[in-house]
C-alpha cells in the first residue's frame, strides 16, 4: 500500500513551496536541511519453547560446522550486545515462546520463561499455536499474572507473587467475543491487541514503527478444541492487510509483521541464507499489499533470511526466521527517512548464539552467560531437579523419532495400549506432533522422569473410544507422509503392537508424498462394519491435528495421563526392550 501523507509530510511540502518566496527577500538565509535518516534495530526470535537452558542437540550451521547453542543467559547477553549498537531497538518474538517446553519451564506452567523474557527485555510476542496448548484462559493468566489454578498443575509454585508479562502479546487474527476480548483491541474483537506502535526520536526526526502480530489460521487443528472455545482464527493475509491499513492511517513510517507461520526452504546449505521462498508462508506473502517492510516468521523451525523482492519487486519485504529454542537471533536494521515517512534501506542477518568454545566464525556469536538470568534459571532448575532426576525405568536402546515409523512412536503407543486395557482398548494411536524429543537412556539403560517428560510435555490424558471400522478407516485416510518419509513432515500415527498400516506414493501429490492404503488388526483387514476400541490422547480425542472423526467416537473412558502411562510401562526391575519397526509398510 502506498505511504499516506502524514502531517509531517504535508508540513515539509508546504515549507518547500513557501521557502522560495521568503528567500527572495533575504538571499542570505540558509536553506532548511532535511532531517537525517533514523535507524531502528529489530532483534527477532521465534519458537523459543521455554528453552531456558542450552539445547542439548547440536545446531548444524553448515556442512562443516555444528555448535552447542542457546540458553536464556547466553541469549540475554547477545541481545544486550545488539541493543547497545543501536540507539533505537525492538525485540520481537514470532510465537511459540512457551509450551512444548523442557521440564525446567513446563513443570512451572512456563512462568519462568515469561520471567526470563521480562528480564531480557522482550517487547512483543505474537501468539503461536503452542500459546494455546493449555487454553486461552491460562494464556491470559500467564500474560496478566495471578495464581488462579486453571490446569492440573499448581501455578506460582516458585514465585508466589507471579505478576505476568512486562511485554505485549499480539493476536491480530484471533477474534474473541466481547466478554473475553482485550479492552484495547480494535473493533472490540481480538483476544490480545493485534497491533502496536513504537515511536523513536523527537521533533522532525521522530519515526514510528508499527508492529502486527498473529498466529497461523490453522491453529485450531493443532490445539485442543475446548481450550479455544469462543475464539475464531481468521485468514492471515486478510488480517495483516487490514491491520497494516490501520497503522498507515495512524502515520507509521515502517510496518513489521511477526507471524507464527513459516517457509520451508529445502536443501539450504547453511543457517544464514535463503534457498527458496517456499512453504505455507509463501501463500500468505503473495497476498499481502505493498507496504510491509519486514516479516519475522516461525513455526517451521527453519532458519532463513529471504528477500521477497526476488519474486516480486513491488513488495521488497525481508522475511526472516531464527530456527528455534533460542539458538539463533535475527539482527535487522531499518533506515527510515523521517521527511519521506518511509524505509529507505533495510538489512537482516541471522546470528548463531553458541555457548561452546569452538572456532571463530562470522555469524556465530559466543556470548558469556548473563549472571542475573543464569541465577534466575538456576532457581527454577533447582526446584525441578528432584522430579527431573528421578529414575523411572530402563530401556534397551536409543529411541529416536526418525522416519514415519520409529521405535519411539511404537514404544509410546504400546505404553498407552497397556495403560488402557481395562477400558477395553485394542489399538492405540499416537500422533507424531506430540513427540517432542528423542529418548536416550544412560549406558545402563536408565531413563529419568525429566527425559520422558521432555518427550511428552503436554500433560494429555488418554481417552478410549469405540469406533466403527468405517470411522477408523476415515481417520487413517486423512494421514499423509512427505516425500522424504520424515517424522517432521508426517501426520502418520504410530500404532500399537498388533496394528499395521500400508502406504503408497500418492499420484495426486505434486510433491511426491505418500497416502494411506490399508490397515490390519491382528493380521485381519479393518472391517468397516465391525467396532474397535481405540485409545488416543485427549488432544486427538477432540479432533486435534485436523482429525475431526476422533471426536465422533462413543463410550469414552478417560484413562491416566500419557506421561504416567509411559512411566508405568518402563517401571520394573528389568529392561524394557525397544519395539520392532515392522508396523508400517511403504510401497513406492
Amino acid at each position: 500500500m502506498p505511504r499516506r501523507m502524514t502531517g509531517k509530510t504535508i508540513l515539509s511540502a508546504l515549507l518547500a513551496l513557501t521557502l522560495p518566496l521568503s528567500l527572495g527577500a533575504c538571499a542570505t538565509v540558509p536553506a532548511q536541511r532535511a532531517p537525517e535518516p533514523v535507524t531502528v534495530g529489530i532483534i527477532g526470535l521465534n519458537d523459543f519453547h521455554g528453552n531456558l537452558q542450552p539445547v542439548a542437540r547440536p545446531l548444524r550451521v553448515d556442512d562443516t560446522m555444528e555448535v552447542q547453542a542457546g540458553g536464556a543467559a547466553h541469549l540475554a547477553t547477545a541481545i544486550d550486545t545488539l541493543r547497545a549498537r543501536q540507539e533505537n531497538t525492538l525485540v520481537i518474538s514470532a510465537g511459540d515462546l512457551i509450551s512444548a517446553s523442557p521440564l525446567v519451564s513446563s513443570l512451572f506452567l512456563d512462568e519462568p520463561t515469561i520471567g526470563a523474557m521480562n528480564r531480557i527485555g522482550l517487547d512483543f510476542n505474537a501468539v503461536g499455536n503452542h500459546e494455546f496448548d493449555r487454553g486461552w484462559r491460562e494464556l491470559k493468566r500467564l500474560a496478566e499474572g495471578g495464581c488462579e489454578k486453571l490446569t492440573m498443575r499448581e501455578p506460582c509454585a516458585v514465585e508466589p507473587d507471579y505478576a505476568g508479562a512486562e511485554f505485549d502479546f499480539l493476536a491480530a487474527n484471533v477474534l474473541a467475543g466481547p466478554e473475553i476480548a482485550a479492552p484495547d483491541s480494535k473493533d472490540g474483537g481480538t483476544l490480545f491487541p493485534g497491533t502496536a506502535i513504537r515511536r523513536f526520536g523527537a521533533g522532525e526526526r521522530q519515526v514510528a514503527v508499527g508492529i502486527i502480530g498473529l498466529t497461523l489460521e490453522g491453529t485450531p487443528d493443532l490445539v485442543t478444541p475446548e481450550g479455544i472455545a469462543g475464539l475464531t482464527f481468521i485468514d492471515e493475509a486478510e488480517a495483516i492487510n487490514a491491520a497494516a491499513a490501520d497503522l498507515e492511517a495512524d502515520g507509521v513510517d515502517a510496518v513489521v509483521v511477526a507471524i507464527h507461520q513459516g517457509l520451508v526452504p529445502d536443501e539450504q546449505p547453511d543457517v544464514f541464507g535463503c534457498a527458496a521462498i517456499s512453504g505455507p508462508l509463501r501463500e500468505i506473502l503473495d497476498r499481502l499489499n505493498p507496504g510491509i517492510d519486514v516479516v519475522i516468521s516461525g513455526h517451521t523451525h527453519r532458519p532463513y533470511v529471504c528477500d521477497y523482492s526476488t519474486v516480486d519487486a513491488a513488495r521488497p519485504m525481508l522475511v526472516t526466521s531464527a530456527a528455534w529454542g533460542g539458538q539463533m537471533l535475527t539482527d535487522i536494521a531499518l533506515t527510515i527517512d523521517p521527511a519521506g515517512d518511509r524505509v529507505i534501506d533495510k538489512s537482516a542477518r541471522n546470528l548463531v548464539i553458541a555457548n561452546d568454545a569452538g572456532d571463530a566464525r562470522e555469524g556465530v556469536l559466543r556470548p558469556a552467560a548473563r549472571a542475573d538470568i543464569a541465577a534466575y534459571v538456576a532457581r527454577y532448575a533447582a526446584a525441578a531437579k528432584e522430579a527431573e532426576t528421578r529414575p523411572v525405568g530402563k530401556l534397551g536402546g536409543q529411541a529416536r523419532e526418525i522416519g514415519i515409523e520409529n521405535a519411539l512412536g511404537n514404544l509410546i503407543a504400546d505404553a498407552q495400549l497397556d495403560a488402557t486395557r481395562s477400558a477395553g482398548a485394542q489399538i492405540a494411536l499416537m500422533n507424531p506432533g506430540g513427540i517432542r524429543a528423542d529418548l536416550i537412556p544412560a549406558d545402563d539403560g536408565t531413563l529419568t522422569f525429566g527425559q520422558i517428560y521432555t518427550v511428552q510435555p503436554f500433560g494429555n490424558t488418554l481417552i478410549t473410544k469405540t469406533f466403527t471400522g468405517a470411522q477408523l478407516l476415515e481417520i487413517l485416510r486423512n494421514q499423509h507422509a512427505d516425500a522424504g518419509l520424515s517424522a517432521g513432515g508426517s501426520t502418520v500415527f504410530a500404532g500399537s503392537r498388533g496394528f499395521a498400516q500400508v502406504f503408497e506414493r500418492d499420484p495426486d501429490d505434486a510433491d511426491g508424498g505418500y497416502r494411506f492404503v490399508s490397515a490390519t488388526f491382528e493380521g485381519q483387514p479393518i472391517d468397516p462394519a465391525a467396532t474397535y476400541r481405540v485409545t488416543m490422547n485427549s488432544f486427538l480425542a477432540t479432533g486435534g491435528d485436523g482429525f475431526g472423526t476422533f471426536a465422533e467416537g462413543t463410550d469414552a473412558v478417560t484413562g491416566p495421563v500419557d506421561l504416567d502411562a509411559m512411566e508405568a510401562y518402563l517401571d520394573g526391575e528389568g529392561v524394557r526392550a525397544l519395539p520392532a519397526i515392522d508396523r508400517i509398510t511403504v510401497i513406492d
